[in-house]
């Protein structure tokens, strides 16, 4: 069965003026993940990458490998964050803007537009906020500088389509009051440049604590872990196309138990001396995907590796036996829940390519050299 995996892209690996302000000379995503320590026996960290080293994005000799590595493991393509905070502010466009440039690698891809607040918090835990680039809406005007930004994009041979129109991702639905006019908006700004549409994918987690109202503010609510069916006609009724959807907080509280793990993470947060919180990979994510995953325009994401403790400590969890081959098993089951879609809609997003930073990634490292994409190729095949 043929499937389409689309690997989320990180591009911080690279220096930016806003992130020397705030991190030193030099900070890239590598900074905080080569000084990373075990926090318990038998924790992998730090975390060596391999084939390619402690990669500079502005290289294309590093964005050419990268590609190779993609296509012999059956990715379809890359989905590249990209960073557009209002006012024509962007960060980090500079790796996927060569790449449109160039033309090279001639390998598809796709844009997720990361619409939230960058602050320190990313890479400390304490100290106070300081706010890098604040996340706003300003209006038509600037929605429009973005879909002409985003055009000569769109128009490339090399963007990944469904049902013929280019796929874009928001990384936020919740919190963008406004995207029910933004994408009508943008569909019209397509059709008055040729094209047939713009397919927008609202990027959820499966099971939420959050819903939005009619008036587009936000509710709390009680997470249901056995439908995910409100949670995603919640989004679609804003006029997106399709649903990415996360199953891990799902997981994490059918394997733990809702309230449980909700207390916990609030222990976590807040008592830093608590020793470090391990899960189970095999035994939490054969509850990731949700029966609603099976709907034709809902497309699950598969996790190979979980541990943010370079960015965050300890409190958000570190998946314990997320090896290659329970990661292919994780594969087989995202595989059987896409079985019965057309193919144009067998998608599955990776999450990642490269989140070094998050313990989340399948490019190799020193540990496992190839095994991630070697599972995923095996998988596939």
């Amino acid at each position: 069965m043929k499937a389409r995996v689309i690997g989320l892209y990180l591009p911080q690996f690279h220096p930016i003026p806003e992130n020397d302000r705030v991190w030193g000379p030099g900070f890239t995503e590598w900074t905080n993940v080569a000084k990373a320590r075990p926090l318990f026996r038998g924790h992998y960290q730090p975390r060596i990458p391999a084939d390619l080293g402690f990669y500079d994005l502005r290289l294309p000799e590093t964005r050419e490998r990268q590609a190779e590595m993609a296509r012999e493991a059956g990715l379809e393509g890359f989905c590249y964050y990209h960073y557009w905070f209002g006012n024509g502010k962007m960060l980090l466009e500079r790796p996927f803007q060569e790449v449109l440039n160039s033309g090279k690698p001639d390998y598809p891809f796709c844009l997720c537009w990361a619409n939230h607040d960058w602050s320190n918090k990313t890479w400390q835990k304490d100290g106070g906020t300081q706010m890098i680039a604040k996340q706003e809406y300003p209006g038509d005007e600037d929605y429009v500088r973005h879909f002409n930004y985003v055009l000569p994009a769109f128009c490339d041979h090399r963007y990944i389509t469904v049902d013929g129109k280019p796929l874009f991702a928001i990384y936020d639905p919740y919190n963008f009051a406004d995207v029910p006019h933004f994408i009508e908006l943008w569909r019209q700004l397509a059709e008055q440049n040729g094209l047939p549409g713009i397919h927008f994918v609202a990027m959820i987690s499966s099971t939420s604590t959050i819903r939005r109202k009619e008036d587009n503010t936000l509710e709390r609510i009680m997470p249901n872990t056995e439908s995910s069916a409100d949670v995603y006609n919640n989004i679609l009724t804003l006029g997106f196309d399709a649903i990415n959807s996360f199953g891990k907080a799902r997981a994490e509280m059918i394997s733990q138990g809702k309230y449980k793990r909700n207390l916990i993470r609030l222990l976590y947060e807040n008592l830093s001396f608590l020793p470090t919180l391990t899960l189970d990979y095999p035994k939490v994510v054969e509850h990731f995907f949700a029966p609603e995953d099976r709907w034709e325009n809902v497309y699950p994401t598969i996790m190979p590796q979980w541990d943010r403790s370079p960015r965050a400590g300890s409190y958000d969890g570190v998946y314990v036996n997320a090896t290659p081959e329970n990661f292919r098993k994780h594969i087989e089951m995202a595989l059987h829940i896409i079985a019965d879609k057309q193919e144009e809609h067998r998608l599955i997003f990776l999450k990642s390519w490269n989140e070094w930073g998050e313990g989340n990634y399948v490019e190799p490292d020193l540990e496992y050299g190839h095994g991630f994409l070697d599972a995923i190729h095996k998988a596939l095949h």
